[in-house]
């Protein structure tokens, strides 16, 4: 490693470990590699940032931060809750579970884990507690489902990474379903044995007439993620396209429906969707320029070099590679991590002939991880922030949640047909 190199890489470990935004961090670094390196003008840092976010797909990512948004606001999140509780009723850890399945429910509709985290566990997390639920339980088991929003489609993350990678973004959709829902039943044994443990049960007695009427009310959520992840699958409309369908849906369902948003609400869901579409994109812009500087420092190479000197196996190189995320998981932002290493995975994935849909379905579970475990677990934060604790307080009761998720991820890597033949690869 030469010392431009190590200085890049030293620079951004030190910017993140202070605590700076992982955007600035990418982008400082960088701009000390050039001054230093002499290897182009700084123009080249604004040519790569825009060329970076220069992508159609991308614009799918505000489009569903926006239906995300209206379908909360709309009364969509709501109804799904009442219906995963009428369902539950009073069965031991029933809250947990409802909380689960409503997160896998609103993972399909809103593609974010935060938002996920947010808009389930404000309604969720008051009700646990008041039947005696743990809140460092509550929030373990609320970080750990809503990261479930980056695996299930329409995930953000899966777009990213499907734009980074040039990979088929429909094709990581429909592999990632049965995934999400592995990972959703998974949680739920783990919900379930802990609270059987503390005697925790759920809400209301089961009532058939009470099932009924919330899945009447609840029948405009449910076929949300049918439209837009069955008209992908179906190749009816691209990604892009489903995620203007699932705006227009939420909108209509949330105006005219459940009567639920006003046209004074919109502007203010516009003001913050372009917020968070921001600071996305500018995480984004600020990688490219670190990965063009890591491709031109033949970082990539040395990568696959390194994987290839320790095994020819493509099992055991993907082992390597998940071991290596979920280290770098604990104190990075995904959307960082897979910018970052896209330029290592490229030819990784041609070395061994790994099907670059499979290994992005894996990656997103193992960032879904890392999105839970400290230092830095940012849906884990989110969950214990939204249930007022510490995120100590949590810790407790989070190994066995992180410990099922990662043991379903090197499940798929031992047997990966259980994506690939989802779609029709392999």
């Amino acid at each position: 490693m030469n010392f431009e190199l190590a200085l890049l890489l030293g620079s951004f470990a030190v910017l993140v470990m202070i605590d700076a935004p992982i955007a600035v961090a990418l982008g400082l670094s960088s701009v000390i590699y050039l001054l230093v390196a002499d290897l182009s003008p700084l123009i080249v840092v604004a040519q790569r940032m825009v060329a970076g976010i220069d992508s159609f797909t991308l614009l799918a990512i505000p489009l569903f931060l926006l239906a995300g948004m209206l379908m909360v606001r709309g009364g969509l999140a709501p109804r799904i809750v009442t219906l995963c509780a009428a369902i539950v009723g009073r069965r031991t850890g029933g809250l947990a579970i409802v909380m689960i399945v409503a997160c896998m429910l609103f993972g399909s509709l809103s593609g974010s884990g935060v938002a996920d985290v947010v808009a389930i566990g404000s309604m969720m997390l008051p009700a646990m507690r008041e039947r005696g639920y743990e809140p460092g339980f509550s929030a373990a088991a609320l970080g750990c489902a809503g990261s479930l929003g980056t695996v299930i489609p329409p995930s953000i993350v899966l777009i990213v990474y499907g734009t980074a990678t040039n990979t088929s973004i429909g094709n990581l959709f429909v592999g990632a379903i049965l995934p999400g829902i592995m990972l959703g039943l998974g949680l739920m044994v783990v919900a379930w044995w802990i609270s059987r443990r503390h005697g925790w049960k759920g809400g209301e007695a089961f009532s058939w007439p009470a099932l009924g009427r919330a899945a009447w009310q609840s029948i405009p959520a449910l076929i949300a993620p049918l439209i837009i992840v069955g008209g992908i699958r179906f190749g009816i409309f691209t990604p892009t396209e489903a995620a203007g369908i699932g705006v227009l849906y939420a909108l209509v369902t949330g105006v005219l429906i459940y009567r639920a948003i006003g046209l004074s609400d919109i502007a203010g869901m516009l003001r913050e969707t372009a917020e968070m579409t921001g600071s996305i994109l500018l995480v984004i812009a600020a990688a490219s320029v670190f990965g063009w500087i890591l491709a031109a420092e033949q970082v990539p190479q040395m990568a696959l070099a390194a994987i290839q000197g320790a095994t020819d196996d493509a099992t055991m190189a993907l082992i390597l590679v998940m071991l290596v995320v979920l280290v770098l998981g604990t104190f990075m932002e995904s959307l960082a991590i897979i910018l970052i290493l896209a330029p290592v995975f490229v030819p990784l994935l041609r070395a061994y002939g790994i099907d670059p849909v499979y290994f992005g379905i894996l990656l997103t579970i193992n960032l879904a991880i890392g999105a839970n475990t400290p230092p830095l677990g940012i849906d884990l934060m989110a969950a214990c922030r939204t249930g007022g604790i510490p995120m100590s307080a949590s810790f407790r009761y989070l190994l066995p949640f992180i410990g099922v998720m990662t043991a379903i991820m090197f499940l798929l890597v031992l047997f990966p047909q259980l994506v690939t033949s989802v779609v029709g690869h392999g």
